[in-house]
């Protein structure tokens, strides 16, 4: 089966390089966009396929996409949390949701539990800063959270997902 998922993989990104020209470094960024696009994360294989088709060393193409914080290399959880930690929401209590966020996931920011269920990440800003603290989750933005909300909703998305 992980063989099978590998190939697939393999196949995809296939594809989206098909879509560049060999060489050009110009496009490695909206290359790696596409990738992560399509599988959630980038791959070890994704860096190495992709610095091998622009011609730049796996170490460099790391080095660049770990300098953007929109570049993810675990899977995302099923239910992604994204918190605003920007000034506004900050000052109205951000720092109080990141931590019962973590104290109710086991997590830390960047990380995906091992079940799969959740991962989380902190924003700079979310634009909605008269509404904050606000928190997405898997896109659906919520506004105006307090951390005593957390536990509820955490429960209650963890209950869906094991109950699918």
């Amino acid at each position: 089966m992980y063989y099978i998922s590998m190939v697939l993989m393999s196949t995809k990104i296939d594809l989206i390089l098909k879509k560049y020209k060999p060489g050009r470094r110009e496009d490695l960024i909206p290359m790696l966009q596409e990738i992560q696009d399509d599988s959630g994360y980038l791959s070890e294989e994704a860096i190495i396929r992709a610095g091998s088709f622009v011609g730049l060393s796996t170490t460099k193409i790391y080095g660049l996409a770990t300098f953007y914080d929109q570049f993810r290399f675990l899977p995302a959880g099923k239910v992604q949390i994204k918190i605003c930690n920007g000034t506004s929401c900050f000052l109205n209590g951000s720092q109080y949701v990141i931590n019962k966020i973590m104290e109710e996931t086991g997590l830390d920011p960047g990380q995906t539990g091992r079940d799969g269920i959740f991962s989380y990440e902190i924003e700079t800003c979310m634009g909605g800063c008269n509404h904050g603290p606000v928190i997405s989750v898997n896109g659906e933005y919520h506004t105006h959270i307090k951390a005593d909300q957390l536990p509820e909703l955490i429960k209650k998305l963890r209950y869906i997902i094991e109950n699918e």
